[in-house]
């Protein structure tokens, strides 16, 4: 049973969750609307995005049945409240497919952009699959042995076990993007200005993600006998799924953007300035300009639909420096 038990800091918690959930649903629906229409992906990451949105959709449809449940069907029987129902252990799991499918993708991310880096790419691949185990058996224990309320509190080191991970996950993967895209920096404004957009974009898909299972961990820590913590975690699976999203709507505004990012400078000299008693130079020598093109390109990976920055191109060739020189007779 859960002690000094209020309406107001329980069932009201978990319907502001709901509530803030299925608006954050609506958002994503939007979202893949424009996706579906106007990307034009191969089937993996399609498919990618879709299983996304199915694993959200049924999550969303189970925590508005157990609020329903709670305070429609059960309207007025406080022995109900105590008991735990089934779609409120249930959507735990989906909310763990939701998360382990968009950080998977962030940390293809990370593996492309470190140049295939094991080491880095190990250490975030490991936080994720932890969090996924911790999701998958706190969702089977609690299918399969929990009841009620009181012994959903014995999983309580499992709860705190998922939301830890996930922040450190979530930190680490938006710590690890900004860092390398960081050491991509040219010493060109225009490039260094793209790229700032890039770290700006790297730590905006991580930020809400990382504070919400922060809030929930504060909150399982600080007020157990309460529902606020279930508040911030109804939310989290939908803040995964805007960012996938997000992410992938604005790849063609990041690389239209990076087309055009190329920085010039022209340096002319004459050579009678050089030297002026050289005997091959006439009074009025010709004046040579020399003008560097140096272009950072940004490209897209075709199997993944990763943008990328400072990064091999399709047939492995890394970024281009062009350098193009003329020279023309001073009138």
């Amino acid at each position: 049973m859960i002690p000094d038990f209020s309406l107001d800091t329980t069932m009201g918690a978990a319907f502001i969750g709901v509530v803030v959930a299925a608006i954050l649903h609506g958002v994503s629906c939007v979202q893949a609307w424009y996706y579906f229409t106007h990307q034009h992906d191969r089937w993996p990451l399609k498919s990618i995005v879709a299983a996304v949105m199915v694993f959200d959709t049924v999550h969303q449809a189970l925590i508005s049945h157990t609020v329903y449940t709670y305070l429609v069907t059960h309207y007025g029987d406080a022995a109900e409240l105590q008991k735990t129902v089934w779609s409120l252990l249930a959507e735990v799991l989906f909310n763990g497919f939701t998360a382990f499918l968009v950080q998977s993708f962030l940390t293809l991310r990370v593996w492309r952009l470190s140049n295939r880096n094991h080491y880095v790419t190990a250490i975030v691949t490991l936080l994720v699959v932890a969090e996924f185990g911790c999701v998958v058996a706190f969702g089977t224990l609690a299918l399969i042995n929990v009841h009620n309320f009181a012994e959903l509190a014995s999983l309580k080191y499992l709860s705190i076990s998922v939301n830890t991970l996930a922040a450190a996950g979530d930190v680490l993967i938006a710590g690890t993007l900004c860092l390398l895209l960081h050491h991509s920096r040219t010493g060109f404004q225009k490039s260094d200005t793209m790229i700032n957009k890039l770290i700006l974009f790297a730590v905006n898909t991580g930020l809400l993600t990382s504070l919400c299972a922060v809030a929930s961990l504060i909150s399982i820590l600080t007020a157990p006998n309460t529902f606020i913590y279930i508040t911030f975690f109804f939310c989290m699976g939908r803040l995964y799924s805007n960012s996938l999203l997000a992410t992938l709507n604005a790849r063609k505004r990041i690389r239209t953007a990076a087309e055009g990012i190329n920085s010039s400078s022209e340096i002319s000299f004459s050579l009678k300035d050089i030297s002026k008693a050289s005997a091959y130079c006439s009074r009025r020598g010709p004046n040579i300009s020399i003008k560097i093109d140096t272009t950072k390109e940004f490209t897209s990976d075709v199997d993944h639909n990763v943008v990328l920055a400072g990064q091999p191109t399709e047939d492995g060739s890394p970024d281009v420096c062009h350098l193009s020189t003329y020279s023309r007779a001073s009138g």
